[in-house]
């Protein structure tokens, strides 16, 4: 038998004994909002038709609970919650993010926590920490490895996430999380990244797995099932990255936060489209009147880094699709002067002008922008008219990041535009109060049951 590596165990004393109070400002403050910010965004993507036939048909014949179906009225098992709510968390491509840990932490850590924390009365105390240091370890992991790009990064390493938050919330102990780290990480999906370029909606279930399958690890090791010596290093140096750094994993440990350098969303889109749209943006600020006549538009030319160049598509034929299609955004707000859900409709999405615009954007990627990234993400984008005048806007770093973030009030302004349509205005109103203050509900069960979300 070979000796578990001291990566494991570090990991798991972390896991462990890290708390609230050790955590510094801006990641108990990140921390509260990604909690804050993942409700509405998972409300709001309950409302999709197939969301609503995947409740119905989950349902059925579930096992009864007292965790929220977020968007629906409905309460569930656990399992079944964190299921379908991670599930629908996606759905709109609202979801926070995290370029340093390469995807999105949150969504597939959240729903797993709420529901474990409402079915045990755990304090918003514990739900918080839960989610920040299972947010923390899952990041982590992601960072030390360099995944094939052909894997998406949901249902992934969102399994060790939102299983290190359950047990949290299970206060299992050092050898119990060091057993979990090992049985966590072989109980993700092949996930394939070609789901985004086909616009396949059946990539939305990569973070409802994550959820559901880090609450079912947790089940495993308290029956006693045991993971292999070195499950991280197994499934992350030599299955879906070639390499996994350990080192990578611990270093700044309990120092330093992933969670304070995540991002946030105000556009319904796939995040790398965002460096283009914030450079349509800048270009369309230095423009008489920040709008150009859509129908005379000679061509749109976007040269931006390589992950952001992948989202090329021009005949986009679904809401989804049209997400992680950088033509289609542009396109939709040259014609509709403005972006929103609204404007990613499957009517919206057919519009014959849109998608004649759309076919005028070329995306590029330019080696040196690449260079730059993560820690920069520039675009440029330049606009020639039919009169040979000619525009051009920048984006050095995406709007929503850590170096160039979203002011409160816009992340409260979505939690409203999100939440209203599906809870009202009042109760929306009290819902982001107290989830602004979660560190003072003493017993999320009996919180939650004030509320029919």
């Amino acid at each position: 038998m070979h000796e578990r590596p001291a990566y494991i165990a570090q990991l798991a004393d972390f896991a462990c004994s890290a708390t609230l109070d050790t955590l510094s400002a801006g990641a108990r403050d990140r921390a509260r909002w990604v909690l804050a910010d993942c409700v509405p965004v998972i409300a709001a993507g309950m409302q999709q038709q197939e969301m609503r036939a995947f409740v119905d048909a989950q349902l059925a014949n579930g096992a009864a609970g007292s965790a929220w179906v977020i968007g629906t009225g409905r309460r569930a098992h656990a399992l079944d919650a964190a299921l379908l709510n991670g599930t629908a968390g996606t759905w709109l491509e609202l979801d926070e993010g995290n370029l340093f840990a390469r995807g999105h932490p949150g969504i597939q850590v959240v729903p797993a926590a709420i529901a474990v924390a409402q079915q045990l009365g755990s304090s918003g105390t514990e739900l918080l920490a839960a989610i920040a240091i299972g947010y923390e370890v899952s990041a982590r992991v992601s960072r030390a490895a360099d995944v094939r790009l052909a894997v998406h990064p949901h249902g992934t390493y969102g399994v060790i996430g939102a299983a290190v938050a359950v047990a949290r919330l299970k206060r299992f102990n050092a050898a119990q999380m060091c057993e979990l780290l090992n049985v966590a990480p072989s109980m993700g999906l092949a996930t394939s990244r070609q789901t985004l370029l086909d616009g396949a909606t059946v990539r939305n279930i990569y973070t409802g797995h994550s959820g559901f399958m880090g609450i079912t690890a947790t089940r495993l090791v308290e029956c006693g099932f045991t993971g292999e010596v070195d499950g991280i290093g197994s499934v992350y140096g030599k299955v879906l990255s070639e390499t996994f750094d350990r080192e990578k994993a611990i270093a700044g440990l309990g120092r330093e936060w992933l969670i304070a350098q995540n991002y946030f969303k105000l556009h319904p889109t796939g995040r790398y489209a965002h460096a283009a749209i914030d450079a349509l943006e800048d270009l369309l600020a230095h423009v008489p009147g920040g709008q150009l006549a859509a129908d005379q538009i000679e061509r749109v030319e976007v040269r931006t880094y390589m992950l952001a160049a992948m989202l090329a598509e021009k005949r986009v034929t679904s809401s989804f699709g049209a997400r992680f299609s950088i033509p289609f955004a542009l396109a939709t707000i040259l014609h509709h002067r403005h972006t929103g859900l609204a404007c990613y409709s499957e009517e919206a999405v057919a519009n014959p002008a849109v998608q004649a615009l759309a076919l005028k954007v070329d995306v590029d990627e330019d080696k040196a922008h690449t260079a730059r990234y993560p820690n920069e993400t520039p675009c440029d984008v330049r606009i020639a008219m039919r009169d040979g005048t000619t525009h051009a806007g920048h984006c050095a770093i995406m709007k929503g990041e850590p170096s160039n973030p979203h002011q409160p009030g816009q992340l409260e302004a979505k939690f409203f535009e999100l939440g209203t349509p599906v809870w009202g205005e009042k109760q929306t109103r009290t819902l982001f109060d107290s989830l602004m203050q979660v560190e003072d509900i003493e017993d999320f069960r009996a919180f939650s049951d004030k509320f029919s979300l």
